[in-house]
């Protein structure tokens, strides 16, 4: 959410991606609540796209307001961070409900440890800068009972 607070970083980043896959005959970009709104915004005004977003509700994401693609649309899916991949997962999850097709997966920052990748879909990251994660039974602060902040002030679950 730093990178997307500062309008001109965002539109830089967001003109990289678009740049990316500015061939690729895309319908709309789609992200997830809550800085993937933003980013599907800005790539999809590059484009000269529509834009969508995935709202949670539950564990699972919805295209909902009357906005949703339609079967067989080619969408760019966008987020600020991928670490695990849950958040686009649940995105292209919500896409498949609608016979939609995912064109393409492009990041802010690729932080996935491996190298995280989507089967055949192609994939963007502006930067790739791996981040370990851990199973919460083998996280080290946890073995050390240190407190655990998640962005935003929540406190994160105990393992």
């Amino acid at each position: 959410m730093r990178v997307v607070q500062n309008p001109t970083n965002t539109e830089y980043l967001c003109a990289m991606i678009a740049k990316h896959f500015r061939n690729l005959n895309i319908n709309f970009v789609a992200g997830p609540t809550t800085a993937g709104i933003v980013l599907a915004y800005e790539v999809a005004k590059k484009l000269g796209t529509p834009c969508l977003f995935a709202e949670k509700v539950g564990e699972e994401r919805f295209f909902k307001r009357g906005l949703q693609p339609k079967k067989g649309d080619r969408v760019l899916v966008v987020d600020d961070i991928l670490t695990t991949g849950k958040s686009i997962n649940e995105v292209i999850r919500a896409l498949e409900q609608h016979q939609a097709e995912v064109a393409a997966i492009a990041v802010l920052v690729d932080r996935s440890e491996e190298g995280l990748r989507f089967a055949q879909i192609p994939f963007f990251a502006c930067l790739t800068s791996p981040a370990k994660a851990f199973a919460p039974g083998n996280c080290p602060l946890c073995q050390q009972r240190l407190p655990l902040t998640i962005p935003g002030g929540a406190k994160a679950p105990q393992g």
